[in-house]
């Protein structure tokens, strides 16, 4: 299986992610299959990352900012065809690929979000995540995609097809690219499929913040097709 070309490609955007990198890599390597690639994608870290990334032999450097063009470089270096963007802090159930190939078994899928659990958080945070895996899988059903944005995967030839993700935005890369996608293949939400991740920004920007902020770049997207001047907390 080595010597085969992956099946799956995770690319990882990453700046400053010491504190998340490895455990998200140890997840992947402890997926029940083997048919799949890293690749983590930095963009001007200043800490460990880098070191973690080249010891498990995964670094790709973007010297350029901006998060969705860090996925569009991944996606240019990956093999598999099937793509699947996550961010530093996720983390992966063991048959997560199995579940991921029984979807994309529909030649119709171009694209899906799972469904984000928090694993380092209260009961408010978790409450918080309700919230934000409700809002997409309610719109996404009703034919306007969008998604919870840590995690998300695509078919490569599908995501090329419509030109990946737009690198001028700051916000809403993922909800713009979702939509797109759907007017070419079918983007839905996966609500079977779920993924853990860290509550980092409510922690960085308080329940109130985070709310606030989501509510703003959704609703910019939503009124306006744009995004927010400011990026994410984590990555702007």
């Amino acid at each position: 299986m080595k010597n085969m070309k992956p099946k799956f490609s995770f690319i990882i955007p990453t700046r400053n992610e010491e504190s998340y990198l490895e455990e998200c890599i140890k997840s992947i390597k402890n997926q029940r299959r083997s048919d799949y690639e890293i690749i983590v994608v930095d963009t001007l870290s200043k800490d460990g990352t880098h070191r973690i990334a080249e010891k498990h032999g995964l670094l790709v450097q973007e010297p350029r900012k901006g998060i969705g063009l860090a996925r569009n470089t991944g996606a240019e270096c990956a093999q598999g065809g099937i793509l699947i963007f996550a961010d530093a802090d996720v983390r992966f159930d063991k048959n997560f690929l199995d579940k991921i190939e029984k979807k994309f078994s529909s030649r119709d899928i171009g694209g899906g979000v799972c469904v984000l659990e928090c694993y380092d958080g209260g009961p408010y945070t978790r409450k918080i995540y309700d919230w934000i895996n409700y809002i997409p899988r309610l719109l996404t059903k009703a034919g306007m995609p969008m998604t919870a944005g840590s995690c998300f995967i695509y078919r490569k030839e599908h995501f090329h097809a419509v030109g990946g993700f737009n690198p001028a935005l700051k916000t809403n890369e993922d909800h713009e690219l979702a939509k797109r996608m759907h007017k070419h293949r079918r983007f839905v939400f996966f609500h079977d499929i779920k993924v853990r991740t860290s509550s980092r920004r409510i922690g960085k920007m308080g329940w109130l913040g985070i709310v606030s902020f989501y509510i703003k770049a959704s609703a910019a997207f939503m009124l306006k097709g744009g995004a927010l001047k400011q990026g994410y907390p984590d990555y702007d």
